[in-house]
């Protein structure tokens, strides 16, 4: 049986550092680089050492620590082919439909383009998680850096076809704000106001809101919620195409504060 601990914590102010540790192999990966010192501290704590970093997209949030890290322990750095040039100490470069393994757990590479057009996720069927970057935060997704309205709409409609029990993972600990625009958008949605009032009370005490499982984003986060007749509504977008629907949603939480 593969077994596999899972340590996330937030890095600067809301980065989140995930760290996965196989207990049968003793070895370590780590999704993308906010803070290497931060993240060799946890690993120091945890007694582990550092194997593989995965990198979701070149922005300097996420690939800061990459060299550290690499001085630290010679880990193999993978990352996105797109782009390849804008993130230093690259190894192995990926691109969408690739399939990597750590230890014996298989991960499958999605090009998600539109925060940046480099932007890919990580998904590991059998472990039933998904480190999806800056693509898909709880209850929102990335801002359009680089890619189109269009590219996300179609990056995020892929990830909505995976299984609704698997585990996300963001680069970005946003749910409190992000709720808040969603609220604005569905505030009748009872599941929406039962998760907002779990998250203030995380909030409270300090804690992550994340991981979250997606099947609970389909059913609160807007940004997946596309096709949904009562978000239409709320929209007066009720015959509008679906990619129409989330334009008019990003724009309006580009506008939001």
């Amino acid at each position: 049986m593969k077994t596999m601990q899972i340590e996330a914590f937030i890095c600067h102010k809301d980065n989140i550092a995930v760290l996965l540790h196989d207990e049968t192999s003793g070895k370590t990966l780590a999704v993308d680089a906010p803070d290497g010192a931060a993240i060799i501290c946890k690993l120091k704590e945890k007694g582990w050492q550092l194997d593989t970093l995965l990198i979701t997209h070149h922005h300097d949030d996420h690939t800061a620590g990459i060299a550290m890290l690499k001085e630290q322990y010679n880990a193999k750095v993978i990352g996105p082919e797109a782009k390849r040039n804008k993130i230093s100490g690259l190894d192995q470069t990926v691109i969408d439909g690739d399939t990597i393994y750590f230890a014996e757990h298989e991960i499958e590479v999605i090009a998600t383009p539109g925060h940046t057009l480099d932007s890919i996720c990580f998904y590991l069927p059998e472990d039933k998680l998904l480190f999806a970057g800056d693509t898909l935060f709880s209850l929102g997704c990335g801002r359009l850096f680089e890619g189109t309205p269009a590219l996300m709409f179609e990056s995020l409609r892929q990830l909505r076809h995976l299984p609704a029990d698997t585990q996300l993972y963001c680069g970005h600990d946003y749910t409190y704000n992000n709720g808040n625009f969603a609220l604005t958008i569905e505030p009748d949605n009872r599941a929406l106001q039962e998760r907002m009032d779990t998250v203030s009370k995380l909030r409270q005490q300090g804690r992550m809101t994340l991981p979250v499982t997606l099947g609970l984003e389909y059913m609160t986060n807007p940004f997946l919620r596309w096709d949904a007749p009562q978000l239409r509504k709320s929209l007066d977008m009720i015959m509008a195409p679906d990619e129409e629907t989330f334009k008019h949603l990003r724009q309006l939480k580009d506008n939001f504060s």
